[in-house]
């Protein structure tokens, strides 16, 4: 999976959007990073933008919302889109427990990239992109006995059956 860069000063921006979102429209992006870089009167957002290679043109839309929809069973490995499927459902009930919309406790793309990137510790949560401190502390443990049961059970599916002694 390739990555493109752009940079976005506060001086001249109108035309580093119009780069940027033209980029966004024509490609299936599966992850973007943005950070703001303090610098004074020439400051910027630099963002880095991970997508799928020659799959421009025409992305799918979310229900007309303008929003590239990407289908996680083709980025991800049969293995990784059942620990996906996974999460997705943890983050289900946690959002209707604190009566919340879904996404603002993990967006699709960052429970890929926990996927993705095969998180084991809190440290490791830290590494993904817009997970910060709070989401860590509130739900880090969850997502971790989730992500430490399905590996465990992949563990035992893999054992071979111990034949009993008389």
């Amino acid at each position: 999976m390739p990555f493109k860069f752009f940079i976005v000063p506060i001086h001249g921006l109108a035309a580093a959007e119009e780069v940027l979102n033209t980029f966004l429209r024509s490609h299936r992006v599966l992850a973007v990073d943005r950070r703001w870089v303090e610098e004074g009167s020439d400051s910027f957002w630099a963002f880095c933008i991970d997508y799928l290679d020659g799959a421009g043109g025409s992305p799918a839309n979310d229900s007309g919302s303008g929003r590239r929809k990407v289908d996680y069973k083709e980025v991800l490995a049969p293995d990784e889109f059942a620990v996906f499927s996974k999460l997705r459902e943890l983050r289900k009930e946690i959002a209707q427990v604190e009566a919340v919309p879904v996404y603002t406790l993990f967006t699709n793309e960052q429970l890929a990239q926990i996927v993705q990137a095969k998180v084991r510790s809190k440290a490791d949560l830290e590494k993904v992109a817009g997970v910060g401190d709070a989401r860590i502390e509130k739900y880090g443990d969850r997502i971790l006995s989730v992500l430490e049961s399905i590996g465990a059970s992949a563990h035992e599916t893999d054992r071979q059956p111990v034949a009993a002694h008389p």
